[in-house]
């Protein structure tokens, strides 16, 4: 059988981290919306160096969100992050912009770096081409199915990672169109600049019964699936083939909610490599004890994992 995966997470703060590895995860994905995309919370620069600190004491590696797509007048800020990322000594960065590449080529040589554009990793060949550049790891596309996950991890030359539970994003735009809206509308609607449980805006769809929940931040406007992903109970043909990484995504959950998931994955990927048989049992009791944590109103699904990819 191959290695166990990674088991990552993205902590709301730096108090969460301790206890998300004790519960199980192996490595954090932090940052800021300066540079990142879609993040649990906002981490400064003080703050990723003492969440690294804290992760590499208890074993656990760091990875820092420069996942934004950046215009010109980010690029200068682009070297001297990296410079002070390689100096903290975290494990890698996360980038989809071509930019964080060819910065990080001049002042942080040795970075490792995983490749993640939320939509476009969709093949092996694509990916094979990122690590021919310089990326260790490719973050495959939330839509892709599990017969395409497996075909990728077989011919793939990079670590390959799935976000196996959570949030995951349905569109992003630059334009802040909800704060757009309400001043066109004469409304002083103010976005906060950290994400926290003000974030309580949704586009409801009442034929699908279905609240999609919509937030703005500096790099614009977000709105996120209705349901989470969860796929407790269908890792086998991930762990057979040797997926590198699971992702566990904590946008908009509380630690407690990211504690009790990270514990529960953590189990479940322990008995499968223990006894298999033993596994197939609890998979039930692992999806009713999710359910019974959700967020009100927010059932859980199997997002594109069986479905026919359809582009």
């Amino acid at each position: 059988m191959s290695q166990k995966p990674e088991l990552l997470v993205t902590p709301n703060k730096v108090e969460d981290i301790e206890r998300l590895i004790h519960a199980g995860a192996t490595a954090i994905m932090i940052g800021e919306q300066k540079f990142g995309l879609r993040l649990a919370g906002e981490f400064s620069p003080e703050d990723v160096k003492e969440a690294t600190t804290i992760a590499h004491q208890l074993g656990a590696k760091v990875y820092v969100a420069m996942n934004a797509i950046f215009h010109n007048d980010k690029l200068p800020l682009l070297p001297e992050y990296l410079s002070f990322l390689a100096e903290t000594g975290v494990d890698a960065v996360v980038f989809g912009d071509p930019a964080v590449l060819m910065a990080a080529r001049e002042v942080a040589p040795n970075m490792q770096l995983h490749w993640n554009t939320e939509t476009t990793a969709t093949n092996y060949f694509t990916a094979n081409y990122w690590g021919q550049k310089g990326a260790k790891r490719a973050v495959l596309a939330r839509e892709i199915n599990m017969d395409a996950i497996v075909e990728i991890k077989e011919n793939a030359e990079v670590e390959i990672e799935v976000q196996v539970h959570g949030m995951t994003a349905m569109f992003q735009s630059k334009r802040f169109l909800v704060g757009n809206y309400m001043e066109f509308q004469g409304k002083d609607l103010k976005v906060e600049g950290e994400r926290g449980k003000d974030r309580n805006l949704f586009l409801l769809d009442p034929e699908r019964n279905a609240k999609y929940p919509i937030y703005e931040d500096e790099n614009g406007t977000h709105i996120m699936s209705p349901k989470d992903i969860c796929i407790i109970d269908e890792l086998e043909d991930m762990l057979d083939v040797g997926i590198d990484s699971f992702k566990i995504d904590g946008i908009l959950k509380t630690v407690e909610y990211m504690e009790e998931v990270t514990k529960m994955y953590r189990e479940a990927i322990d008995l499968y490599f223990e006894d298999p048989d033993s596994y197939e049992e609890k998979k039930e009791e692992y999806i009713e004890r999710i359910k019974a944590i959700q967020p009100k109103n927010r059932d859980i699904d199997t997002g594109f994992f069986f479905k026919e990819t359809v582009y």
